[in-house]
């Protein structure tokens, strides 16, 4: 009697891939588990898709009829609620500072009196550009609302002199009219997460093949062809992943209603070219070292800074030749570039085939390495690593003795070090390198003068001469203009219709037509506001009839034309440096994310060298406590190198008080200790804690409250996120070492920090306890 042969070829290795799966809990968390989470967080975090009642604190020190029309204009702006009304400037400052706060109105004294007279008063708006889009919206707001408070406002002597006609700027936002962050953020955020975890679950697939599985069985079921293996292996998660794609695309076309304006299927083609590419490069990876835990290190290093690099939020145009070469590799990019031109823009499909192709040949490259690798190492045996059974310590444990074993256990395991020590220099250099440039220059815009006046003249110089913008089209009609700008050869369009220079001699107002791009909100609002100063300098000028800036007559003119200047102020990040915005509170949450993987990948690493023995002793009080000491001082060198050194290094604004630093450092660092070693007590690998948690970092940075305000969040998601460190330990260091803020205007975060790192500390006690009698019950 003879056995029936084994099934072999593409279908046995999809059909081994599926079984294990649904056998290894962990792959199937990580596949299916993680990316509904993630999803779920980030579509509840921007369930409010237009930003309302950011906290205002009002000064008014005129306290007038007048001062009182500002305030209750204020009061009634849609994106701000005026909840502080403090007595002076010092009480406003503290208010931003502290974060009671996002902005602040300053009302001079005597503003009715100076009105009158027709001295052109100033009404000062503060607002917290360090936290860069809620004090964006909150400047917006202030800005409208006051500018129509004093458009009804009694005016000074008027001039007998002739006046042109101002030059108003309309403008007409294409893409996204209503400005809907979620519409412009969850349609870049969720493949970004998504293209992390495909990525790791081809590392996990075929990193498990050097450890808990056999890579012979694998080639076997082969039929010992290695193409054969890599395709089978890799096709059940194209599956699993193109429906989390569908997912996606539920959320942002079903739940939130946003249109889709391309061409679907070469979208969906764009999206099955992404999940190959990055299948590939995580199982490139693992091929290349034969090792789970650094393969999927080195993968986690690739993948998670690619959001930068993608030029979603600092756009690709205003990145260094480094940051520009380095994205052109990753096939987020090119997605991303294929995805908004055709779900959001609705370009002709033509103008999308340069990226597309992009990302073809990306996941072709990386499919093809990853398969010469495999076909390389085949027949060639897998190194094995003596892991060193946990040693077993005779006598009392002490905290002394904890804090030196764990010290000894980081610095001998290469997952762990790497994450803890290595981890945070890589990121600290390769992840700021897309915003270095801090500031967009020179974005290319089209002129289409209608007019061909001394005044359209002057129009475009000025606005060749504004920092942020370059005249690079001069077209004859708009719909030239408008084939330019679905090309990305520019991102505005003015229109300077015929007649101008005649409706402004003859006094009346000539309106200009502004068109911009909104698919990118960055390069939006930066163009939009090169248009708007430069129009309104070449207005200045008209309206003045070139007078002398600092004489009478000028001053007399505008206060004419405008009788209270309105002037923005903009604290803590005054050049608007985005880079300076988004990499520190980064920075906090990377060292967040690295020291709780490298903690809990310990835990992972103690029971395998030791079991439920093991996981026992660590669980006592001194060891939890010598632990969280070595974890301490491991950690406190990177936290000096992100929070001392590399703001100096990119030119951050950052605090000369570094004791308080350290002072904040102390219970933040203790708190992820703790939480490390409570979820690592429940690991039985060292790879688990990477694979549970690298995709999360992105939907934590949003529940901070930095890039997304507090007030949009909903109010039991962000009551939940004060139970992981990184929402205040972002809140308190952030405004410690960026923003000036006082230990007392942090405390309310640092007091929340230790509380946290004595809940951990405790559950880290008892989580142990329980795994293992658990385990005894079950034995009994």
């Amino acid at each position: 009697m003879t056995t029936a042969a084994q099934p072999r070829g593409l279908v046995a290795v999809a059909a081994r891939e599926v079984r294990w799966i649904w056998r290894d809990k962990v792959a199937l968390l990580l596949v299916v588990g993680i990316p509904l989470l993630a999803f779920s967080l980030l579509a509840a975090t921007f369930g409010n898709a237009v930003i309302r009642n950011l906290h205002v604190d009002v000064v008014d020190q005129d306290r007038s009829r007048t001062s009182m029309t500002v305030v209750q204009a204020v009061s009634a702006a849609p994106g701000v609620n005026v909840d502080r009304r403090s007595f002076d400037l010092s009480g406003a400052m503290h208010a931003v500072r502290s974060g009671e706060a996002i902005a602040a109105v300053y009302i001079p004294k005597d503003l009715e009196r100076d009105i009158l007279a027709g001295r052109r008063p100033q009404i000062v708006l503060f607002y917290n550009k360090q936290y860069f889009t809620p004090g964006n919206v909150a400047a917006t707001s202030l800005q409208s609302a006051v500018s129509a408070a004093i458009a009804d406002l009694p005016r000074g002597p008027a001039s007998p002199a002739f006046r042109p006609g101002p030059l108003v700027v309309e403008q007409y936002v294409l893409t996204n009219p209503a400005l809907n962050y979620a519409q412009f953020l969850l349609r870049a955020i969720l493949p970004t997460v998504l293209h992390v975890v495909v990525a790791i679950a081809g590392g996990y697939a075929v990193g498990s093949e050097f450890g808990s599985r056999s890579m012979n069985e694998w080639l076997a079921a082969a039929g010992g062809s290695s193409l054969t293996a890599l395709v089978g292996k890799l096709l059940p998660y194209l599956a699993i992943f193109l429906l989390m794609m569908a997912v996606v695309l539920g959320i942002i076309h079903g739940l939130y209603e946003i249109p889709f304006r391309g061409n679907p299927i070469l979208v969906a083609a764009a999206a099955c070219l992404l999940i190959i590419a990055y299948l590939s490069v995580g199982a490139l990876f693992q091929l290349l070292v034969r090792n789970l835990a650094a393969g999927l290190s080195l993968t986690g290093i690739f993948c998670s800074p690619a959001f930068g690099y993608a030029g979603v939020g600092f756009p690709v145009l205003a990145m260094s030749t480094f940051a520009q070469s380095w994205g052109m590799l990753l096939p987020l990019r090119w997605y991303i570039q294929v995805l908004f031109d055709q779900a959001a823009r609705g370009i002709p499909e033509q103008d999308s085939i340069m990226p597309f192709m992009a990302l073809g040949a990306l996941a072709a490259l990386y499919f093809l390495f990853a398969w010469l690798r495999l076909r390389a190492i085949a027949n060639k045996p897998v190194p094995t690593v003596e892991e060193a059974a946990e040693p077993r310590r005779s006598g009392r444990i002490s905290v002394a003795r904890s804090l030196a074993d764990e010290y000894g256990r980081v610095l001998r395991d290469r997952g762990a070090f790497g994450l803890i020590v290595l981890g945070p220099i890589i990121y600290g250099v390769f992840y700021p390198q897309p915003y270095v440039g801090q500031l967009i220059r020179n974005i290319p815009i089209a002129v289409v003068d209608d007019d061909h006046s001394d005044v359209s003249l002057t129009i475009v110089q000025a606005l060749d001469g504004h920092e942020a913008l370059e005249v690079a089209a001069r077209p004859t009609t708009l719909a030239e203009a408008q084939m330019a700008l679905a090309r990305r050869q520019v991102f505005g369009i003015l229109n300077i219709p015929a007649g101008t220079e005649r409706e402004v001699m003859k006094g009346a107002a000539a309106r200009l037509p502004a068109f911009v791009d909104s698919t990118y909100f960055l390069l939006y609002s930066r163009t939009l506001q090169g248009i708007q100063e430069s129009v309104g300098s070449v207005r200045s000028d008209l309206a003045t009839q070139s007078a002398r800036a600092e004489g009478s007559r000028y001053r007399a003119a505008l206060s004419v034309s405008s009788p209270v200047e309105i002037l923005n102020q903009p604290l803590f990040n005054p050049t608007g440096g985005y880079g300076s915005y988004i990499v520190p509170a980064a920075f906090v949450l990377i060292l967040q994310q690295t020291l709780l993987m490298g903690t809990a990948t310990i835990g992972g690493v103690a029971f395998e060298r030791g079991g439920h023995e093991a996981r026992r002793s660590r669980s006592a009080i001194k060891s939890v406590l010598g632990q969280a000491l070595a974890h301490l001082l491991l950690a406190l060198p990177a936290y000096a190198f992100f929070l001392v050194v590399l703001p100096r290094v990119y030119g951050f604004s950052a605090t000369d008080r570094v004791l308080e630093l350290f002072v904040l450092a102390v219970p933040f660092i203790l708190s992820v200790s703790f939480l490390g070693q409570f979820a690592g007590s429940w690991f039985k690998r060292r790879e688990t804690a990477v694979l549970l948690f690298i995709a999360i970092s992105l939907p934590l940075f949003f529940l901070v409250g930095v890039a997304w305000p507090p007030e949009a969040i909903p109010p039991a998601l962000r009551a939940a996120s004060y139970a992981l460190p990184s929402t205040s330990g972002i809140d308190a260091l952030v405004r410690a070492n960026q923003m000036g803020a006082s230990f007392g205007d942090v405390f309310k975060d640092w007091a929340r920090l230790w509380m946290l790192a004595f809940i951990y500390a405790t559950l880290a006690m008892i989580s142990a306890r329980f795994v293992t009698s658990r385990r005894g019950v079950n034995e009994r």
